[in-house]
């Protein structure tokens, strides 16, 4: 009986079939479980989906005999180019103006000095405390990388117990400081990656700087120009006329275009996209269908949701990687110093500057008609920058690759 070409493709390609169909029935009982825990304020996506993917890492391990934890392996460029994209755009574009530009000052300083004053702690704490642990093996660049690495947060637990219209203010720098916190630490990790280590001096922190400004000043300009761009054919070209998906499809493809231009120029996809999703909010936004506005809102959130949950079930599965384990060869002891060395420097470097900057923060606003940062929102906001998320995980991965164990 002859073979029609059709079913030898399909042949062809059930290896990779079966695996993404799992993984994505697997993506399915995250969000079903994650409903049913709705009311929780302290259980969110991002908890269930660990839980989940650590679960069903569990079980592979057993029904592959410690061959391995994972449904599917990705590369770390996945979350790069098709992951992150989302989450940020749809972290700028759901952003809440008036709060966020009213209090941009302090944000600023929350989100770019205090990485600055994080990493500086973080990276200088590692490079002393590790090796009096027995971890050795690391490169400036490597110290330099984890630093950055670490002060990246993920407010979005707290942001789930916070209510925007009881407390705006706390509600406004916390989110804020997030979304910029992640783009600042991916802007630093790139100028770090280009640095050279050979000739560490006093240049080199000014060489760094400047990468950082220049990254910075020219992804936020492309951000702005990307959305201002797309505003002006959604109102000029008037999409709507004629059909609803045009107007979605370009602002979609557009947001996705000034990430990818981004990343050909060597400048920060990150930061571009996050600024991109802010100007679509308050200009493209507005000269779109009223079906269109609607559309969207729900079309970015649902892109940015499932993305998270993709990756944080990921990293569930990727924590019990015998393999990552096998390579690092290092005692209990010396894990357990480590986790407890890094630990406490991210707590430490939350400190070094949430205290600070919110005082010169209230003495600089003291004479504007704004709200002070209480002792007990300072507490909040210290607190909630101690959880690591998808950006984290993201460069976490980019970098693991170049590590020397």
């Amino acid at each position: 009986m002859a073979v029609s070409p059709f079913d030898i493709n399909l042949a062809s390609d059930h290896p990779q079939v079966v695996p993404i169909s799992v993984f994505v029935a697997v993506l399915c009982i995250c969000l079903v479980i994650g409903h049913l825990f709705e009311e929780n304020r302290w259980v969110n996506e991002s908890i269930t989906a660990i839980i989940i993917g650590c679960i069903t890492g569990t079980a592979i391990l057993f029904l592959s005999k410690g061959a391995s934890s994972h449904i599917l392996r990705f590369n770390e460029e996945l979350f790069f180019i098709y992951l992150l994209p989302p989450i940020i755009f749809n972290a700028g574009f759901q952003v809440k103006k008036k709060q966020f530009f009213r209090n941009f000052f302090t944000i600023m300083l929350f989100g770019v000095v205090g990485v600055f004053i994080s990493t500086t702690i973080i990276t200088a704490g590692i490079w002393w405390l590790f090796p009096k642990i027995g971890f050795v093996g690391l490169t400036p660049r490597d110290f330099l990388a984890v630093g950055t690495i670490f002060s990246s947060t993920d407010t979005v637990c707290t942001l789930q117990v916070l209510q925007q219209d009881d407390t705006p203010l706390l509600y406004s720098l916390v989110f804020g400081e997030g979304v910029v916190n992640d783009a600042t630490s991916v802007v630093l990790f790139n100028a770090i990656q280009k640095l050279d280590v050979s000739r560490l001096d006093g240049w080199a922190i000014v060489r760094v700087v400047g990468d950082f400004l220049y990254l910075f000043s020219t992804s936020t300009l492309l951000g702005v120009a990307a959305g201002l761009v797309t505003a002006y054919a959604l109102k000029a070209l008037y999409f709507g006329r004629h059909s609803t998906d045009r107007e979605i499809a370009l602002m979609v493809l557009m947001a996705y275009l000034s990430y990818m231009l981004a990343e050909l120029l060597q400048l920060s996809g990150i930061l571009t996209v996050f600024f991109c999703g802010i100007v679509m909010s308050h200009y493209a936004w507005h000269n779109v269908t009223e079906n269109s506005r609607i559309t969207t809102r729900h079309i970015f959130a649902t892109m940015s949701f499932i993305a998270e949950v993709f990756i944080f079930l990921y990293v569930g599965m990727d924590a019990l990687d015998m393999e990552k384990w096998k390579v690092a060869k290092l005692s209990f002891e010396t894990a357990l110093g480590i986790d407890a060395t890094v630990v406490f420097l991210i707590l430490l470097g939350r400190a070094a500057f949430i205290f600070p900057l919110s005082s010169l923060s209230n003495r600089i606003n003291k004479h504007a008609d704004r709200t002070s940062i209480t002792f007990k929102h300072q507490v909040i906001i210290w607190w909630a920058g101690l959880m690591r998320g998808a950006v984290s995980i993201a460069l976490a991965f980019k970098q693991v690759s170049a590590f020397s164990f």
